[in-house]
This record gives C-alpha cells, sequence and structure tokens, in this order.
C-alpha cells in the first residue's frame, strides 16, 4: 500500500472499532448524494430533459422508468465487479477510495449537461463508481469487527441503514425544491458536492481502518474451493432468485409511486375544505393555515416520509419488535426476509388500491401513499438490513466483498426485470398495456408467489457465520 503503518485485522476488544464513524460519516453524505440525485431523476427525464440544440426533449413516463431502473440496475451490478477488484486485486480501502472519483466526475457530468448525452455518461458514470464502491463499503464495515465484539455487528448495521436514511432524508427534501427553483444544474450540482465530502472522510479514516489484505492469485482458489462453490451456490440462489424480486417492488418508489403521487392532491391541507371557511374565518391564525393549504408538496418530496419512518423503524425493530418476537419463535435472518417479502406484496396491493380510487377519483389526497411508504418501510427494515448482515457473516473470510457484491446484483436483477416489464407493456402511442391498477397489481401477485416460493427455499438452508479473525496485541501493521 504506503510507507504509512494500518491495521490489517481487528483489534481484540468487546468496543465499537475506531473506524465505525468514518465510516457512518462517509455513508451518511454519499447517500445524500446518491438519493438526492436519484429522488428528481424521473421527474427531470419527464420534464426537463433538453436535446443539443436546447429544446425540451422528455421522455414518456414508460420510458423514463425503464431507464431509471436500467440505471439502478448498472448500480447494482457493478458492486460485483467492485467486490472482484477489491477482494483480489487493490484492497478495500483503495477500491473505496478510486473509484469514488469516478462518483464523484459523474454527479460533475449529470449537472454540467442537460442533455441526453450529459444523462447518458454522468448516470454510467455514477453507476460504476457509486456500484464499485457498494460491496467494498458494507463489508468494510464487517471487516473492522472480530470475535469479541461480533455481538455489535447487528447494531453497528442498523447505525449503518441509518446513517443510509439519515442523509437521504435531508436531499430528498431539498432537491425537488433546488431543482424547481434553480435547475437541474444546481439540484444534481449539490448532491456533488456531497459527494466529494463523502470522500474527504473516508480518507480522513484511513488510519482507523482495518485494512484486509488483497488475496491475489489465492481469490481464485477461494472461489472455486469446495466452500466457496457451495456458499455461492446457495447465497446465488435467494439472492438473484428471491430477494431480487423485492428490489423490483421496493425501487418503484422512486418511478412509479413518484409519478402516482404527481397525479394526486399534494396539498398539505385538504384545499377545498379551508376555502369552504374563508367568509367565516379571520386574523393572522387562519392566513397560516390558509398558507399551508396554498402549499403543495413536490411529488417527490413525498419519498421523504420512507426516511423518517427508517429512523424510526430501526431502533423500533432492533430494541422492541425484534426481542418481543423472539419470544414467540427464534427470528433467524431468513425469517425475518420472508416475513419482509409478503409485507412487501401487501404493500402493492395498497397501491393497487389507491390507484383505483384515483381513476374512480375517489381517493385524491396524497397521503394515502402513507400507508404504502409505512408498509414497505417495516419490508425494507426486515429484508434489507437483514440481508446485508446475512450476506456479510454468511460469506468466507476471503470473500466478504464478491458475497457482499453477489447480494447487491439483486437489484440488478430485480430492477432489469421492472425495466423490461416497462419497456414491453410500452404501447406505440405511449400509453401502458397494464394501465391504471392492473400494474400494480402484477408486481402484487408477482411477489406474494415469490414469497411462498422462498418460504420453501429457505427451509432447506442451513445458516454458518464467518467472522473476521482478531490480531491478539494491537493490531497488525503494514
Amino acid at each position: 500500500m504506503s510507507k504509512t503503518a494500518y491495521l490489517t485485522a481487528p483489534i481484540a476488544t468487546d468496543k465499537m472499532p475506531p473506524g465505525v464513524p468514518y465510516i457512518i460519516g462517509n455513508e451518511a453524505a454519499e447517500r445524500f448524494c446518491f438519493y438526492g440525485m436519484n429522488t428528481i431523476l424521473v421527474t427531470y427525464m419527464t420534464e426537463r430533459l433538453l436535446d443539443l440544440s436546447g429544446h425540451l426533449a422528455v421522455m414518456s413516463p414508460e420510458r423514463a422508468k425503464s431507464t431509471y431502473h436500467l440505471f439502478v440496475a448498472g448500480v447494482y451490478f457493478f458492486p460485483f465487479i467492485g467486490a472482484i477488484i477489491a477482494d483480489a486485486l487493490w484492497g478495500k480501502y483503495r477500491t473505496i477510495f478510486y473509484l469514488s472519483f469516478v462518483y464523484c466526475f459523474g454527479c460533475v457530468a449529470l449537472a454540467a449537461d442537460q442533455t441526453r448525452l450529459g444523462l447518458f455518461l454522468g448516470l454510467s458514470l455514477i453507476a460504476l463508481g457509486s456500484g464499485g464502491i457498494k460491496s467494498c463499503v458494507s463489508a468494510n464495515v464487517g471487516d473492522q469487527f472480530g470475535s469479541s465484539n461480533q455481538h455489535l455487528l447487528e447494531k453497528v448495521f442498523g447505525w449503518f441503514y441509518f446513517s443510509i436514511n439519515f442523509g437521504s432524508l435531508f436531499s430528498v427534501l431539498l432537491t425537488p425544491v433546488l431543482l424547481k427553483h434553480y435547475g437541474p444544474r444546481v439540484a444534481f450540482g449539490v448532491p456533488g458536492v456531497l459527494m466529494i465530502t463523502a470522500t474527504f472522510i473516508f480518507w480522513l479514516g484511513r488510519k482507523k481502518f482495518v485494512h484486509i489484505p488483497p488475496s491475489g492469485g489465492q481469490f481464485i482458489k477461494d472461489i472455486f474451493s469446495k466452500e466457496g462453490l457451495q456458499v455461492i451456490v446457495k447465497l446465488g440462489v435467494i439472492f438473484l432468485v428471491f430477494i431480487a424480486m423485492f428490489w423490483a417492488l421496493y425501487n418503484q418508489t422512486f418511478s412509479s409511486w413518484v409519478l402516482q403521487a404527481k397525479s394526486m392532491d399534494r396539498h398539505v391541507l385538504n384545499f377545498e375544505w379551508v376555502r369552504s371557511l374563508e367568509d367565516k374565518m379571520v386574523g393572522a391564525g387562519w392566513t397560516f393555515v390558509k398558507g399551508l393549504a396554498d402549499w403543495e408538496m413536490d411529488q417527490n418530496q413525498v419519498q421523504v416520509v420512507n426516511s423518517l419512518l427508517i429512523l424510526v423503524l430501526i431502533p423500533l425493530f432492533g430494541y422492541v419488535i425484534y426481542p418481543a418476537m423472539n419470544k414467540v419463535f427464534r427470528m433467524t435472518y431468513l425469517r425475518k426476509i420472508s416475513i419482509g417479502m409478503f409485507i412487501c406484496a401487501l404493500s402493492f396491493a395498497l397501491s393497487a388500491w389507491i390507484e383505483q380510487g384515483i381513476q374512480d377519483k375517489t381517493r385524491t389526497s396524497v397521503y394515502w401513499q402513507l400507508l404504502t411508504l409505512s408498509t414497505i418501510s417495516i419490508a425494507e427494515i426486515m429484508v434489507s438490513i437483514t440481508g446485508l448482515e446475512f450476506a456479510y457473516t454468511q460469506a468466507p473470510k476471503k470473500l466478504k466483498s464478491l458475497v457482499m457484491g453477489l447480494f447487491l446484483l439483486s437489484q440488478t436483477v430485480g430492477n432489469s426485470f421492472t425495466s423490461a416489464v416497462n419497456f414491453f407493456i410500452e404501447k406505440p402511442d405511449g400509453t401502458s398495456k397494464l394501465p391504471g391498477a392492473s400494474y400494480y397489481w402484477f408486481f402484487t401477485i408477482t411477489m406474494l408467489v415469490t414469497a411462498v416460493l422462498f418460504v420453501i427455499a429457505a427451509s432447506f438452508y442451513r445458516e454458518k457465520a464467518y467472522i473476521q479473525d482478531e490480531d491478539i496485541g494491537q493490531g497488525e501493521k503494514q
């Protein structure tokens, strides 16, 4: 690496590792960047995209959804490539650090050029940079722990996920406002500044982190060993066949659910009800209430509910719900994921019900989406956070990034499925072959069938945890 000494094994301690705050800070800033850009992407493609001459050249809703999910598929394909680079060649730290610069350049391209060329270049670089570091960042969290403090892994992965939603909370609120009032250049530029900040925070923690050395040629032997192949095949089926379908639905909170919110009444207070009182109410208080009635949320800001709920649900599940459920039956990783899948199907059933109400003009308020967002947030806690910890603990010590990349690859499969569905259901005139509620019922049934099959498959899986070896001194140096 360099002449600077780095830890290459976890220190034997029952406390939190010293590198954790830098990882959490880096993740919060990076997620601000990603979700800030991610939140406004579909709206940008359907309302603000230009051609080379500077005229509007926007996409149809179906094409925008297809493009969005193809981008997300790319974001979660490159973790697999990044994992191979990290485990075999560079190690996790250098992989994260170098590819973070690629990520930054992607943000610059997206902010600088509002044409499809800028969109393609920016999203390609972001997919490579963001995707390339994802498996390494998650695995780097687990690498900081040894046998003496492995009991803190569940808590730190909870904090890790908390930082993701802490960063996304503010970006989901801010970037739609920036897009509306200052345009795409600023709306994409501010997240880019946060990505530069994230890279700097990560660099600051370089001497605090445990740097597990890459295994070089041994990496190939580890993959094709009997143990390596068994783990990859077993986990590959779970991730790429079953959990993939969860992501096919979940990531539509940033596409089809945004477009659904656009067609709903997004006033903070019921607009018509407040107006009916106009002749009866006077004073400053009435002026304030009327102002709230006039304020309409941006369709992209509705997603802030998910981030807020996750911040509340993480400690609630960790300290209350899971302990209570464990008293009834043991909550293994796969049982948590199974329950989460059924809850995910329920969220889309509620979306179908809401969409039907929109068509019938019986549900015009965006507050109905609180039902779907609350439900899918619970599913996210049980599938995504659990899946991260499950992927890390079930991976052999020298294949941590690779298996984490395999877990993230499930998002590629899921989003590719959603992208393909939206591509094939688009008619030549831009309308859909699955109009209205039928679109949501299609995904509800698909998720429900997947969940049932997963319960059957999970009954045959036997969990086995692999934790990094500790250094009994103060940490080896290199």
